[in-house]
């Protein structure tokens, strides 16, 4: 119980924070959804952990081939920050106040035991060298979160993007029983995390995405490598922690959620 009486708090608090940076205007100008953000004064603080975005390759909006921005930085970067938030509050990790941009064709992935993509089931196409630099990544002890893709079409395109980068290694539903839901909270009733576009249409779904499901990939050893949050939005759900027309309850799993995932990678 005061584990939930807490989380009630840091949602109120994540409220009153995030809700100021509404009205700013910073160096970093406007983002994906609009949201103005300044890079905080201890952004580049040297901590024990960081919210790591991953930036990749694929078929933009716009239909060229490159750094769809609008697609890798889905969210960004106010749901990382109010996520950020909620780690600082609920964990003792010493935790970074800004996120990390990390490209999946450089080395630089290789400093950061956890990043987070969305939309990966939707349009990225990774190409031979990029695939084989995240499947050394997630080998050597990486982790990697997969948010934000509905529906049988997208899961299609998302898995064979996966076959590239682990082609002997099966995409599995992950057991109640997994450490991963219980390494903070236990998460064995999960439900389905909606965005807030989702809502705004009446419904919690896109596609033909309305059962959730939570998948992964493990290495060798029994380690969970990759996590899918498949047909949810946890995204959303810190994004819009802050808005009275989200309901608490999505924003509240959602940061649990994110919470153990943060916590097992950084002691599996």
């Amino acid at each position: 119980m005061r584990r939930y009486l807490l989380l009630s708090t840091v949602l109120l608090l994540l409220g009153l924070t995030t809700g100021l940076l509404a009205f700013q205007r910073g160096m970093f100008g406007d983002f994906a959804e609009g949201h103005p953000a300044p890079f905080p004064p201890d952004g580049y603080e040297k901590t024990e952990f960081a919210f790591a975005r991953l930036r990749y390759t694929g078929m933009g909006r716009r239909g060229f081939y490159g750094r769809g921005f609008e697609w890798w930085a889905t969210d960004y970067p106010k749901a990382d920050r109010t996520f950020v938030l909620g780690v600082r509050r609920l964990t003792r990790l010493h935790t970074r106040s800004a996120e990390q941009v990390v490209d999946v064709d450089s080395d630089e992935i290789y400093n950061w035991p956890w990043v987070y993509a969305e939309q990966a089931g939707g349009i990225w196409q990774l190409t031979d060298a990029e695939a084989q630099r995240l499947r050394t990544y997630l080998l050597r002890g990486g982790f990697l979160m997969l948010d934000d893709f509905w529906g049988t079409e997208e899961w299609n395109r998302f898995e064979e993007t996966m076959k590239v980068v682990f082609p002997e290694r099966p995409i599995v539903e992950i057991d109640n029983e997994d450490p991963v839901f219980h390494s903070v909270y236990d998460l064995d009733d999960r439900y389905q995390i909606p965005g807030q576009w989702a809502l705004m249409r009446g419904t919690t779904y896109r596609n033909d995405g309305y059962r959730d499901y939570w998948r992964g990939i493990y290495d060798d050893h029994g380690r969970l490598m990759v996590v899918m949050d498949f047909n949810s939005d946890v995204g959303d759900s810190w994004e819009w922690a802050d808005s009275p027309r989200y309901p608490e309850k999505y924003s509240a799993l959602g940061i649990r959620i994110g919470v153990n995932y943060v916590m097992y990678s950084m002691t599996h």
